[in-house]
């Protein structure tokens, strides 16, 4: 808290300044803009100072790294210490294809893996599925059985590097042919490290890549949660994602308020089945988007982990680790430009440069290509390069929290966390997160907020270097990624050979077995497990979860 009678000089001095200074200098050199705002339309003003943080309480509101509210840090020495896990999100057409792609990453200093799923798999339908005709492939790797997954990390020490998996929908599945991969490896499942992302709420909210009905598929997060904390202690069993509710459209501000309220709601289901918050908060994980605005990201960042302390303290958590806010972070595939795709890499330095400043545990850059296709070897190596440019080159990592005690960041970071509150308010007032889905809350608000950035544009009033300013009209000379054409042939091969060829006695029991556990409230993990490890497939166990539960529809209500 800052002194009053030094706080009434410095606003005594401020004003004389902004009348004999600033008023004078732009009388006669006018600034560019009537209006400054950031990505969130705040409005942000020439100068802070202490007077714009007056109720500010260093012990309280700050703290030190490693120490409750956590704003500068998880971790007391930060980067110091070990750096952030290189995770490059990477994944197309076939489990071999993929495979040779990770090898290839990890040859040039990637420390862990990132599996992008086909929308096939995304929603729970097998290669050879009518409904998988034309998208294999495209925007992931095809996992439709256990077999896929074997050759997807053939040769790759999964007792050793952790892996993240952005499914949602069928995550239960997808989780269970990776445990069970490591099991026939003789690889206990208890060592093994990684993340589900596993959070349907968003999918709901922005996404779209959902199957059954909220409620169901709240169980089967739950279900994770407690089977993770039991049998697979290293596994994250939720990354509650913001990237792609900021992806969709919304502003920071609303990827923070939706995407924290999001992680606290999958916390009071958890409580209401009987876990306690101790036992499963640990594993829980998050992931932002970084976006173009510099410091309104890392002002995301430090307020997201201060929100969640607190509200986790509320909740009754009481181990120093259930109050931590992990994340990962992927610099925002939405910013960059099909124009002039080499600019890109300048792009996502910048967006990642916030991503390290702000504390990510865990880092994805995307390549220069990516708004013509999936990443091309040279373009994802370059998008490596630039995270190890950052962590070797750069020097900030040297210090913890280097923009801590910034009058601006530390206005913009109390800034964000109010007005993420206000946003709950308005979705305690519609009946809660659920309710407010059914209602189209959070999609009205990000659609809003889409359009008004995308007007902006067009208009001008926002400059996107490449699209609506300095643009060139020549040829785009760099490499596109080409798909091996056979590969989805292969593909639905191998599924016609794993049903032939497994134990379908065995096979039918197990399915069997799910229906009907699926029908109780038993947890679904062990029976999931069973039925993977006699290859079922993909589509096969979904299928009988689609059965019990229903598919989810959205009703019409914007």
């Amino acid at each position: 808290m800052f002194d009053k009678k030094e706080l009434e000089k410095i606003k005594q001095k401020k004003d004389e300044w902004v009348k004999n200074t600033y008023s004078e200098h732009i009388k006669k050199h006018p600034e560019r803009k009537k209006k400054f705002e950031n990505l969130s339309w705040n409005e942000i003003k020439g100068l802070y100072t202490p007077d714009d943080i007056s109720q500010f309480d260093y012990i309280k509101d700050i703290g030190f790294p490693g120490e409750y509210p956590y704003l500068r840090g998880i971790h007391p020495t930060k980067y110091r210490g070990r750096l952030w896990t290189f995770r490059q999100f990477s994944g197309f057409g076939s489990a071999e294809e993929t495979n040779k792609r990770y090898k290839y990453l990890l040859d040039h200093g990637e420390t862990g893996l990132s599996v992008a799923f086909d929308y096939p798999t995304l929603y729970g339908y097998d290669t050879d599925h009518v409904m998988s005709r034309g998208e294999f492939g495209k925007c992931g790797v095809a996992i439709s059985s256990l077999k896929d997954m074997e050759i997807l990390f053939n040769g790759i020490p999964i007792d050793k590097v952790t892996t993240s998996m952005t499914i949602n929908g069928p995550a239960t599945i997808v989780w269970a042919f990776y445990i069970a991969n490591a099991e026939n490896r003789n690889i206990d499942r208890r060592i093994i490290g990684g993340t589900i992302q596993n959070d349907i709420l968003k999918e709901y909210i922005a996404q779209k890549s959902f199957i059954f009905p909220p409620e169901p598929s709240m169980r089967l997060i739950v279900d994770t949660f407690e089977f993770g904390y039991k049998e697979v202690p290293r596994w994250n069993t939720i990354s509650i994602s913001g990237y792609h509710i900021r992806e969709a459209g919304s502003t920071a501000v609303q990827e923070l308020a939706f995407t924290v309220g999001d992680g606290l709601e999958y916390v009071k289901w958890a409580l209401k089945r009987g876990l306690n918050i101790d036992d499963f908060a640990p594993r829980l994980s998050y992931f932002f988007n970084a976006h173009n605005d510099f410091f309104e990201e890392i002002a995301k960042y430090r307020a997201a982990r201060r929100i969640w302390a607190k509200e986790m303290k509320k909740l009754g958590a009481k181990k120093p680790r259930s109050l931590l806010m992990r994340f990962h972070t992927q610099t925002a595939g939405c910013s960059l430009s099909s124009q002039q795709p080499e600019i890109n890499i300048s792009r996502v330095t910048l967006q990642a440069l916030a991503a390290v400043i702000g504390g990510t545990q865990s880092l994805h850059t995307n390549s220069m290509d990516e708004a013509l296709a999936l990443p091309s070897e040279k373009a994802a190596r370059i998008a490596l390069r630039t995270q190890q440019i950052i962590a070797q080159e750069s020097g900030v990592t040297d210090t913890v929290d280097p923009l801590g005690g910034s009058y601006y960041i530390e206005w913009l970071t109390d800034k964000m966390e109010e007005e993420t509150y206000q946003y709950w308010d308005k979705v305690d007032k519609l009946g809660g997160v659920l309710s407010a889905i059914e209602k189209g809350f959070y999609q009205r608000e990000i659609a809003n907020a889409s359009y008004k950035y995308q007007k902006e544009i067009e208009e001008k009033k926002r400059i996107v270097v490449g699209v609506n300013k300095y643009q060139m009209d020549e040829p785009i000379e760099i490499p596109i990624l080409k798909m091996d054409e056979k590969g989805e042939e292969r593909q639905i091969n191998r599924l016609k050979k794993i049903r032939k060829d497994r134990n379908n006695a065995k096979f039918e029991r197990n399915l069997i077995a799910l229906r009907k556990a699926a029908e109780s409230d038993e947890n679904l993990m062990p029976f999931i497990l069973d039925c993977v490890h006699s290859y079922a497939t993909l589509g096969e166990t979904c299928q009988v979860l689609r059965d019990v539960f229903g598919e989810y529809v959205e009703p019409a209500v914007y």
